[in-house]
């Protein structure tokens, strides 16, 4: 196997489960050394120990973290990967001003805030930034007022932060991945699960025929969209928003003749 990442020194947040765990590990076989920063507690530490990588227990919406987690990176940062992210089910009539403002804080004022402090050391090599947002940010759901909205956000953030910084050999790019087999997804398949009284796999596989590929992803597989847009195999790539759905956006059927 190419070692993609030799060398270089990767600051992932929300490392500690799914697709932030997935990229460090995947991240630390092509040869980075992987920064976690993430609230997971034990579940980080595990992960850092799985990647060979240093842990740093913060909280991305809060600027002495952000601080410790910059300093772990010990003065050289190519990659940051901001897989840091939480969702409320939410209605545009009845979302409450707190879930909004802290969903928008930590799946957008936490990106920012971990890239600004993040610039100054990955200007001074040229680096890449991979935010992952969501196909909630391009398709409409009546239950994910302020998910759907902060994500879209990132996407707009991210491709602000391509123009600025291109001319400094920074690149960001974003993943906006579908459904995918985690925590988060697990928890909102529990919620649908009781609103249904189903069970939780009998709602994953619903959504399984929405999807052109017939299957929820791996979070590795969003790992390897990672990969790509942070190497050099993507190094004429910025700005750019990488849909992983599964074909979850195409048509469910063939138009009627």
């Amino acid at each position: 196997m190419t070692a993609r990442l030799e060398g270089k020194t990767a600051l992932v947040t929300g490392a500690a489960t799914g697709m932030g765990r997935a990229t460090t590990e995947l991240f630390a076989r092509h040869g980075a050394r992987p920064v976690l920063f993430g609230l997971g507690g034990e579940a980080l530490d595990d992960a850092a120990a799985a990647s060979g990588g240093v842990a740093v227990h913060g909280d991305v919406t809060k600027p002495d973290d952000i601080a410790a987690a910059i300093a772990a990176c010990g003065g050289r940062i190519d990659i940051v990967v901001n897989a840091a992210g939480l969702i409320t089910i939410d209605e545009p009539a009845t979302v409450s001003d707190e879930a909004w403002s802290k969903t928008f804080a930590v799946n957008v004022t936490g990106a920012m805030m971990v890239c600004r402090a993040a610039l100054p050391l990955l200007r001074r090599q040229g680096g890449s930034i991979v935010n992952i947002a969501s196909v909630a940010a391009f398709n409409a759901s009546a239950s994910n007022a302020s998910y759907a909205a902060s994500k879209a956000a990132l996407v707009s953030y991210t491709r602000t932060l391509a123009y600025a910084h291109g001319p400094e050999g920074v690149r960001a790019n974003a993943v906006a991945p579908g459904w995918v087999r985690t925590p988060m997804s697990e928890h909102e398949m529990e919620i649908a699960a009781l609103q249904n009284g189903s069970s939780t796999e009998a709602e994953f596989e619903a959504l399984t025929q929405r999807i052109a590929l017939r299957r929820i992803a791996a979070p590795s597989e969003i790992a390897s969209c990672c990969l790509f847009l942070a190497s050099d195999d993507a190094s004429f790539v910025t700005g750019a928003v990488l849909i992983a759905d599964g074909g979850g956006r195409a048509p469910p059927q063939n138009r009627a003749t």
